[in-house]
């Protein structure tokens, strides 16, 4: 039967999507859990009615949190996922021919089990490939107790409220500094600069806390709602610093094959910011603590029910 999925952005604004079925729902002891299609997306994910990933647009995402940092990269051989149980950013760092290993730090293993079996499209194997090494664990207490080291850090999380909001602050953020190797960096979402703009600039100055070089870039995610923004943080390491030939050459170069939109233009697209971004950047703000609430991130258990009301044409 056929329901409106809908996801409240902020308290102000919210997306709806309309699913033609469902897949799959389960409640692990963390969260909650389904697997829906659609007619506009094919098969996706809803974590604590949050849309996280569909089949027909997860490259906006998964391409743009790897491959910027990813090719900007001397030779990547090593990284760490912290989340991403859907299998979408490890399938893109495992196309790297010199990687060596991936390690998946999910917390939930319902995640990674339902992504399995209900959104090949978005993982397409990357479960199998013997260079993924899956671990289910609290990726934050792995990080700040690691010795293991890596080239790419990617933390692939859902949003900063409840538990997840440990993963936001700069003391974790110098742990993650601390868990890479030399030239390597750190890609994480940063969130919309539309709905949650104060969020945002809070994210990249818990970054700055940590990282000499935070480039924060855009991209559009039609999942999400919105243009979505994204974060390389490194010592050394800086993607704007490539130019539209050199991304094209690495590209060549490393034998990435099936990009479905990361390109030398659209890297250099990404890393030019409108001005309402640089204005919202260069104001003050202080860094994430674990001591309070962000006004603009909205935990979906503490909203009032949502309500749809349907116009006909004509009438």
């Amino acid at each position: 039967m056929d329901r409106y999925l809908l996801e409240q952005l902020n308290r102000d604004m919210g997306f709806y999507l309309r699913a033609t079925e469902t897949l799959a729902v389960a409640q692990s002891p963390w969260q909650k859990i389904e697997i829906f299609n659609s007619a506009a997306f094919g098969r996706g994910m809803v974590i604590d009615g949050c849309f996280m990933t569909s089949e027909r647009d997860e490259f906006f995402y998964h391409e743009n949190i790897v491959h910027l940092a990813g090719i900007a990269h001397a030779n990547p051989e090593s990284a760490l996922i912290v989340g991403g149980g859907d299998g979408g950013a490890a399938e893109e760092l495992l196309k790297y021919p010199g990687m060596k290993r991936v390690v998946l730090a999910e917390l939930d293993e319902q995640v990674v089990a339902l992504a399995r079996q209900h959104l090949p499209a978005i993982h397409r194997g990357a479960f199998d490939d013997p260079r993924l090494d899956v671990r289910f664990i609290d990726g934050k207490a792995f990080i700040e107790a690691a010795s293991e080291r890596f080239d790419l850090i990617v933390l692939d999380l859902t949003d900063p409220f409840g538990p997840a909001q440990a993963l936001y602050t700069a003391d974790f953020y110098a742990a993650c500094k601390r868990a890479l190797n030399p030239g390597g960096a750190l890609s994480l979402h940063l969130g919309s600069p539309i709905h949650r703009p104060r969020t945002m600039n809070r994210i990249v100055k818990s970054l700055q806390c940590a990282f000499a070089i935070v480039r924060p870039y855009l991209v559009p995610v039609p999942l999400y709602g919105a243009c979505w923004a994204i974060a390389s943080a490194s010592a050394t390491l800086d993607p704007a610093a490539l130019d539209e030939a050199a991304v094209d050459a690495r590209i060549a170069a490393r034998g990435l094959t099936h990009l479905q939109y990361y390109n030398g233009a659209m890297h250099r697209a990404a890393c030019a910011l409108p001005n309402f971004v640089r204005e919202l950047l260069a104001r003050d703000d202080a860094p994430i603590t674990l001591d309070e609430t962000l006004d603009e991130v909205v935990d979906p258990a503490q909203l009032p029910p949502l309500a749809v009301t349907r116009r006909n044409a004509g009438q």
